[in-house]
């Protein structure tokens, strides 16, 4: 009932940027939380940032003051910029968004994923 869509990875040099957007669409009365996660090989999957909807963020250790999360509200998206970046921030980096449903239902959904590779 809710569909999470990412856009944005690619390929790009150490010490370029890459800019991550994902928009949640279907029945949403509301959205919570909003994050990146990304997912190494042979790794598990990590919490790269979140943002919740009055703005309060979160950043994993490994990316403050090289990322910045930002959502925008009415559309249901958030975006990652992705400065300064590093072979090791390679992965799949996954959207995931919770909140509420029309008719009160919670959800808590995963994008599809999109690969960002950094070149040394």
């Amino acid at each position: 009932q809710v569909q999470l869509v990412e856009s944005g990875g690619g390929l790009v040099q150490a010490g370029g940027s890459l800019r991550l957007s994902c928009t949640a669409s279907g029945s949403i009365s509301s959205v919570n939380v909003m994050g990146w996660y990304r997912q190494a090989p042979g790794r598990q999957r990590e919490l790269v940032a979140d943002i919740t909807s009055g703005g309060s963020t979160n950043y994993a250790d490994s990316v403050k003051g090289r990322f910045i999360i930002s959502r925008d509200n009415a559309k249901n998206t958030v975006f990652l910029q992705m400065n300064s970046l590093k072979p090791e921030d390679t992965a799949v980096y996954y959207c995931n968004a919770d909140g509420w449903l029309f008719g009160r239902s919670p959800f808590d959904a995963w994008g599809q994923g999109t690969l960002v590779t950094v070149s040394s």
